[in-house]
């Protein structure tokens, strides 16, 4: 049986394999048809990000209708009334001003001046965070216009003034075109060099040149996402509650002593919390995997919110099925350092900004910038600082530092925003005023700051990434 299995010539196994016409033609065929696919993939892709795009850029904005003084009892609204009614806050009329300025009005008038006169009819963009019985949605375009909200749908008459016919235009976005004429030339090239025994490779470079053409389609499709993620966090107002709730429960330790919990994630199904590797919870908790503990809905015990008195949760984004993440910066101890892509880094810090606003509203800020940087805007709740007065270690006291081996808990008094990587100089203030024996401020950095206590990257695509933590998570917009 030996002697016939080796008739070829060789032991088996050896010898070389020639390739028959019936296996190159089989190649090709196969190449061609995952060209086909990946080229149909991009372009249903292409085709479907342009209308989600196009759906998008009609979303709902909040709005405030000005109305005549003779509903008003005679009073003509201002800004400052309308912020005072919509947003809590008249301070914050200039929030409306900015978002309104030069924009045309259905009269063909604009609002030039924060203490110009209303106009009766008046459509006003409200930020995304107002509320109350005067408050109403319209479509962006329709507020761009001029036209009433909540009427029509915002499509534009023809312009011949012509009895309702319309012409319906499909377009092929660019990305799509440029991809169906990039693959039917790697075909081409595919098919030459299957012969040649580089199947393989040509399809895993096509594959790889097809999704950087589709990255850009891709990054809309996630943009789409994160904003719909922002709407949905600014209309969430029980999770931080019961988010506290869960952390005031396990916080508190029977021995007397105090857990720290770094993270928490409170959904319909029952409540997650991040802890010390060394630390243990008692039923009905569960230890899930690595520093994370479970508890279920019906498992809960009565919360503790006593000992969650000097916490500071914020909401960083949403994990991979949907659900609110929760960190606590008041376990920063130092300098949070984000890097990666920078608008979503910015994004990360915009959003931490505005999330402390809630919570801890009228707490010092100062910001500093790079000399390629811009600012981040501060929300109105803040109160907007000069760059505070760096201590100098007295004799025989240790330098300060942005990492300590352990964690404590500092609550959050006064933060160090800073966009851009800063210098050596920069970091040994930092270092000074939020590191541990420092001022007792706290850093928020875009850039990379050596030795900062928690180190969270972002990429193009819309994600951060806590490694402290080993979670990733979507960035709302």
């Amino acid at each position: 049986m030996d002697d016939m299995s080796n008739t070829a010539g060789g032991p088996p196994g050896r010898g070389p394999r020639h390739a028959t016409g019936r296996d190159t033609a089989h190649g090709v065929l196969r190449a061609l048809t995952v060209l086909l696919l990946v080229c149909l993939t991009a372009f249903g892709a292409a085709c479907a990000a342009n209308a989600a795009d196009s759906a998008d850029g009609d979303g709902l904005v909040k709005v405030f209708v000005v109305p005549d003084p003779a509903q008003t009892g005679g009073t003509l609204d201002t800004l400052r009334t309308i912020a005072a009614d919509t947003l809590g806050d008249a301070s914050r009329s200039g929030e409306i001003f900015t978002l309104n300025r030069g924009q045309t009005q259905r009269d063909g008038s604009a609002l030039t001046s924060p203490d110009e006169p209303l106009h009766p009819g008046w459509i006003l963009r409200l930020p995304p965070d107002a509320s109350g019985p005067d408050v109403q949605l319209a479509r962006d375009g329709s507020v761009a216009s001029g036209s009433s909200p909540g009427t029509g749908t915002g499509t534009a008459p023809p312009a011949d003034g012509g009895g309702g016919t319309t012409t319906t235009v499909f377009t092929i976005p660019l990305a799509a075109a440029i991809a169906v004429v990039v693959a039917v030339l790697l075909a081409l090239v595919t098919g030459a060099l299957v012969a040649r025994g580089r199947t393989r490779a040509t399809v895993d470079a096509v594959a790889r040149a097809v999704r950087r053409l589709g990255a850009p389609v891709r990054r809309r499709r996630r943009l789409t996402l994160r904003r719909a993620l922002g709407r949905r966090l600014a209309s969430d107002t029980a999770s931080l509650r019961r988010a506290y709730a869960v952390l005031g429960e396990v916080t508190a330790a029977p021995e007397g002593r105090e857990r720290p919990v770094y993270a928490v994630r409170v959904d319909d199904a029952g409540a997650t919390v991040w802890l010390e590797a060394s630390d243990t919870v008692a039923p009905p908790w569960r230890h899930t995997d690595g520093t994370r503990w479970s508890r279920s809905v019906g498992g809960a015990a009565a919360p503790a919110l006593d000992s969650a008195t000097e916490a500071c949760l914020v909401r960083v984004g949403y994990d991979a099925e949907g659900e609110l993440v929760f960190v606590d910066l008041s376990r920063l101890d130092g300098v949070l350092s984000v890097t990666g892509d920078q608008s979503v880094a910015r994004d990360v810090l915009g959003n931490l900004l505005a999330e402390i606003a809630l919570s801890r509203p009228g707490i010092p800020v100062t910001v500093l910038s790079g000399p390629d940087s811009v600012p981040l805007p501060v929300p109105g709740t803040l109160v907007q600082v000069p760059r505070p007065t760096v201590p100098t270690a007295g004799p025989g006291e240790p330098e300060g530092g942005t990492v300590r081996a352990t964690a404590s808990r500092r609550p959050v008094r006064g933060l160090v925003v800073m966009t851009g990587t800063p210098s050596e100089h920069e970091a040994a203030d930092l270092a000074a005023l939020c590191g541990p024996g420092g001022a007792g401020w706290t850093g928020l950095v875009y850039g990379d700051v050596g030795g900062a206590h928690w180190r969270w990257h972002t990429d193009a695509d819309g994600d951060v990434d806590l490694p402290v933590l080993g979670v990733r998570l979507i960035v709302p917009a």
